[in-house]
C-alpha cells in the first residue's frame, strides 16, 4: 500500500468522530422514520426517499478520508453507535451497516480513490443505495410483494442514495472546507490551492 492509502492517526480520529456524530444521528431519525409512516400510506415504498440520511456516513466518510476502508470503517461504526443507543432494529443494524459501507467503498475503488468531484460522491451515494436495498430486500422486505413494493423501494432508496448521501454529503464537505476543519485533509488541501 502506497503512503496515500495509509492511514494516519488523524484520520482514524476524524472518522471515528463522524460515525459516533451518525450513529446518534442514525438513533434520532429512526425516529422521523416512524413518525412519518402514516405519511406515506398512500405508497409506503415512498417513505425510503427518506433513507439516505442513513447513508451519510459512508459517503461523507470516504469523501473526507479519501483512503480505502473509510466508508466501510464510517457507516459500520455509526451502526454500532446506533445498535448501542437502541436501534429499533436491534443488532441487524450492525452488518446492515457493514453492507451499506460496502457500497461507497466500491464506488471508490472503482476510482481507483483519485476522484472525489460531485460524479464520485453522486456513484458513492447510489452504489451505497443499492447495497442497502439489496439488503433489504432479502432481509427486512421478503415478505413483501415484488413488483408491488420491493422493486420500488429498492429503486427509491437507489435515488435517495444518490440525492440525500451523495449530493448531500458533497454539499457538506463544501460547506465544510472553508472554515478550516478539513485543512489537514484532500478537501481543505483542495481549498488552500484556489
Amino acid at each position: 500500500m502506497d503512503n496515500r492509502h495509509r492511514w494516519r492517526t488523524i484520520d482514524i480520529v476524524i472518522a471515528s468522530v463522524i460515525a459516533v456524530a451518525f450513529g446518534v444521528i442514525f438513533w434520532a431519525w429512526n425516529t422521523v422514520w416512524g413518525v412519518t409512516e402514516a405519511a406515506f400510506a398512500f405508497f409506503p415504498p415512498a417513505q425510503t426517499l427518506l433513507y439516505g440520511v442513513w447513508l451519510l456516513p459512508a459517503v461523507l466518510g470516504g469523501l473526507i478520508i479519501r483512503k480505502p476502508g473509510a466508508s466501510l470503517y464510517t457507516e459500520a461504526v455509526a451502526a454500532i453507535v446506533s445498535a448501542l443507543l437502541g436501534s429499533a432494529w436491534g443488532a441487524t443494524v450492525i452488518p446492515q451497516g457493514l453492507v451499506q459501507g460496502l457500497g461507497a467503498e466500491l464506488a471508490f475503488a472503482v476510482l481507483f480513490y483519485r476522484s472525489w468531484k460531485l460524479p464520485a460522491a453522486l456513484l458513492a451515494g447510489a452504489m451505497t443505495g443499492v447495497t442497502a436495498a439489496l439488503f433489504d430486500f432479502f432481509v427486512w422486505n421478503a415478505k413483501y410483494a415484488l413488483w408491488d413494493y420491493r422493486v420500488p423501494y429498492a429503486l427509491l432508496t437507489v435515488v435517495s442514495g444518490a440525492l440525500l448521501a451523495g449530493l448531500g454529503g458533497w454539499v457538506l464537505v463544501k460547506a465544510l472546507a472553508p472554515t478550516g476543519v478539513l485543512d489537514r485533509f484532500g478537501p481543505g488541501r483542495e481549498r488552500a490551492l484556489i
